[in-house]
């Protein structure tokens, strides 16, 4: 198992620490901001965004003539973050209180135009209650059959949350982002947008570039809310291969020591292989021998082969009735006589849950170390959502750990092109999961002169770096984008990782230069060349300066190792927390705009993880991917042109289309292209 990223803590115990009015650093940023009409609210799980909207919506209520509030969540699970809550104890001055009868996430009609609940959601309207929580289906529903009467303004002074926003899309055919076109542009509701992950697992943005000016965007980063934890000290994202059928490598990837949630594969996809239940089943086996079922949680009973100890396990992927009690065993906290969380009660409660499409976004179990999830996911917010299982903080939980188990591309499997694709898509996961995770950076244009020598930090946690020869945007627009997009832009960069970007015969120029410059030119309408090349350069220092720094520490650490008559092995910096790991080893005197272009963000990964592969079978890999050939663009062959140069001046001849390095071959060909269409030009001069 190869751990493609490993990010160390600091444990400051910051993001739990409460001011007077008993808000989270989080919340108490996102109540500075209460003024405004239309907030989007970044924030990772477990930093309390249900909470921070509770005191959101109450000043509303209180002090901006807001009549009502609707909170939409996408699964009835979700719901019971936004319960009455206890917040005058704390130092707020008012309750969050939502009346029963207007709590709709609960098990009962299903949803559609005439169900009880949309029948409910009218009646609030047209009461003088002040909270409702319903569902996203729900909530679409009730619009539509409001707005079918003809009542345009039932929405006005209400404020409208909608939680995991990134459910949203731009696109006309997603019918809750249409409502929320028609309240911004109505211009009367309030509107909050939270999310954990600002992307959506497709092309599509979750907002046109017209609406999402109009909000004011707060992000508290992965990086704040884990760094400033109690307990958890470090985070691993991992994967590993199986051959066959995926039940044979369970043995090897799941330590049922770990409070695990296991993800089996999707329907339909490649990596299942039967009936869902039997599956779980199967699992089941792999751990020992099943000898019942707990009558009141519902849990199977499975005797651990090694010692004989019983675990217990919830099923979440049978939808028979018993799910329901699985479900409310594992949402109801243990508490000690004085109402508290008994800490080890609850974390003995349950030892593994299997799942499918549950136990995902919004699902609460603090305990859990490991996220074991079973076959690739095309969907990177998908991803993020998993890994956010893992990542709360507990007691007596130092580390997580993420890990996907993927088909091998090997001789058995149908198609390798598909399967190398799908490695690539999986490696892709874990280095968007690596940008989310670090700290929030601020380049800058370093001038010759300049006494700054060290990685600032200033007093909002914000990481400032100089880097020589780097383009400053040259407008408010493109400022905008590279403060508060990049983590869009870095997760639709990952998205288009492919054979073009990973191959051996890639430059690294042709990923930091020609396929970020087309990821920014799709994604923003009208920039100019220079807020293009600005936003690009941003961008490719956000992807690299992590690298930049592992190798620096690689470096040093080999250095060492010889010195101590070591080995050469080269070791990965490891529990190092990483702005510590920033500061000492970027050199910011060394730090230009080329050495940030000299580097493949993409190619890094797929390097560390080649770790897993045996020889043969990173052959056939490389084989696979050379099949896929990408026939040589003007692009390419532009942004190749300066590396030729510099190859020609160091080697005195030119590029070898024969030659054993494939980015030589490259490279010729390259040349060929720009000498042909030179050819092509001149003839066409001369025809005139």
């Amino acid at each position: 198992m190869v751990d493609l990223v490993k990010v160390a803590y600091g444990r400051t115990g910051t993001s739990k620490v409460t001011n007077a009015m008993g808000m989270r650093p989080m919340q108490a940023r996102v109540y500075e901001a209460r003024g405004a009409q239309f907030i989007l609210l970044k924030a990772p799980p477990a930093a309390g965004k249900s909470r921070a909207l509770m005191f959101l919506g109450l000043d509303k209520l209180e002090n901006q003539g807001i009549r009502k509030v609707v909170v939409a969540v996408p699964e009835t699970s979700i719901g019971a973050s936004f319960r009455s809550t206890d917040l005058t104890a704390h130092g707020f001055y008012r309750d969050w209180h939502v009346a029963p009868r207007w709590n709709l996430c609960v098990s009962g009609a299903e949803e559609g135009s005439n169900s009880q609940k949309v029948k409910a959601f009218q009646d609030f309207m047209a009461s003088d209650d002040e909270v409702i929580v319903c569902t996203h289906a729900t909530f679409r529903f009730a619009y539509d059959a409001i707005e079918a009467k003809g009542d345009a303004g039932a929405f006005d002074d209400c404020l409208v949350a909608i939680d995991e926003f990134h459910h949203v899309s731009a696109s006309g055919e997603n019918r809750l982002g249409e409502i929320l076109r028609r309240l911004l542009s109505r211009e009367k509701a309030h509107v909050v947008a939270m999310t954990g992950s600002y992307f959506r697992g497709d092309s599509v943005p979750v907002l046109r570039p017209e609406d999402e000016v109009k909000f004011r965007s707060i992000t508290y980063s992965y990086y704040e809310q884990l760094d400033g934890y109690e307990h958890l000290k470090s985070l691993g994202i991992s994967y590993s291969f199986y051959r066959g059928k995926y039940i044979s490598a369970i043995p090897d990837v799941l330590n049922t020591d770990l409070k695990t949630i296991i993800h089996i594969p999707h329907r339909g996809s490649a990596e299942a292989y039967g009936e869902k239940n039997d599956e779980v089943g199967r699992i089941m086996d792999t751990i020992g021998e099943h000898v019942g079922r707990d009558p009141e949680t519902g849990f199977d009973l499975v005797r651990r082969k090694s010692d004989g100890r019983i675990l217990k396990i919830a099923d979440l992927v049978n939808d028979n009735e018993e799910r329901g009690t699985v479900k409310s065993a594992l949402t109801r906290e243990i508490t000690d006589a004085d109402g508290r969380r008994d800490d080890v009660a609850d974390r003995a409660k349950v030892d593994i849950i299997i799942a499918l499409g549950m136990a995902k976004e919004g699902f609460d179990w603090p305990w859990c170390e490991h996220a074991l999830t079973i076959g690739y996911r095309s969907s990177l917010t998908e991803i993020v959502q998993i890994i956010g299982r893992a990542t709360r903080d507990a007691t007596g939980k130092a580390h997580a750990q993420f890990t996907n188990l993927i088909a091998e591309p090997g001789v058995e499997t149908t198609v390798v092109a598909d399967a190398v694709n799908d490695m690539l898509k999986a490696i892709a996961g874990a280095l968007l999961m690596e940008q989310v995770l670090q700290p929030n950076f601020r380049f800058y244009r370093r001038e010759d002169g300049d006494i700054r020598d060290a990685v600032l930090i200033d007093d909002t946690g914000k990481v400032h770096i100089g880097i020589k020869g780097m383009m400053e945007p040259p407008t408010a627009r493109a400022r905008a984008i590279c403060e508060n997009d990049m983590q869009d832009l870095v997760a639709r960069a990952c998205q288009a990782m492919d054979r073009r970007t990973v191959a051996d015969d890639i430059a690294p120029e042709v990923a930091t230069q020609m396929v970020l410059t087309d990821i920014i030119g799709k994604s923003y309408e009208d920039l100019s060349p220079d807020e293009t090349e600005s936003i690009r350069q941003d961008l490719a220092a956000r992807m690299n300066i992590a690298t930049i720094a592992r190798r620096e520490a690689a470096k040093e650490d080999r250095a060492t190792d010889n010195a101590d008559g070591g080995d050469d092995e080269e070791h990965e910096p490891d529990g190092m927390n990483l702005i510590r790991m920033v500061r000492k080893f970027i050199n910011v005197r060394d730090l230009d705009i080329d050495l940030i272009d000299g580097i493949n963000p993409f190619r890094e990964g797929f390097d560390v993880a080649s770790k897993a592969l045996d020889t043969p079978l990173l052959k056939q890999i490389q084989s696979a991917m050379i099949a896929q050939r990408i026939n040589m663009s003007e692009d390419e062959a532009r942004t190749l042109w300066p590396r030729i140069r510099r190859f020609r001046e160091a080697e005195g001849r030119e590029p070898n289309p024969h030659a054993a390095d494939p980015l030589e071959k490259r490279m010729a060909e390259a040349l060929a292209y720009i000498r042909s269409k030179k050819a092509e030009r001149m003839r066409a001069t001369a025809e005139e």
